[in-house]
């Protein structure tokens, strides 16, 4: 049990984002791809900084990176149905 704050509570405060973001992205918001990128983040630094793991690190560098590509297909899919809208 004194483990339980071993990282200084940086991988709940991950983890809690990280299931926010799945919920978010379960409701169709957008916003779940930056809680997501954000919890990435987290993991990045616990991974190099804290807990020695560059597998953990690049792993969750990868996550980013298909989340930034996320956000950027679902604006572009939003524009395309903004502008087809306004062309009806």
């Amino acid at each position: 049990m004194e483990n339980i704050f071993a990282h200084y509570g940086i991988d709940w405060f991950a983890i809690a984002l990280s299931l926010y973001a799945v919920y978010l992205l379960g409701n169709k918001q957008k916003s779940g791809f930056v809680i997501f990128a954000i919890s990435n983040v987290f993991w990045i630094v616990l991974g190099l900084f804290f807990m020695s793991s560059y597998g953990m690190a690049i792993g969750n560098f990868a996550f980013f990176l298909i989340n930034v590509r996320g956000f950027i297909n679902w604006n572009k899919a939003a524009l395309k149905e903004e502008s087809a809208a306004l062309n009806t």
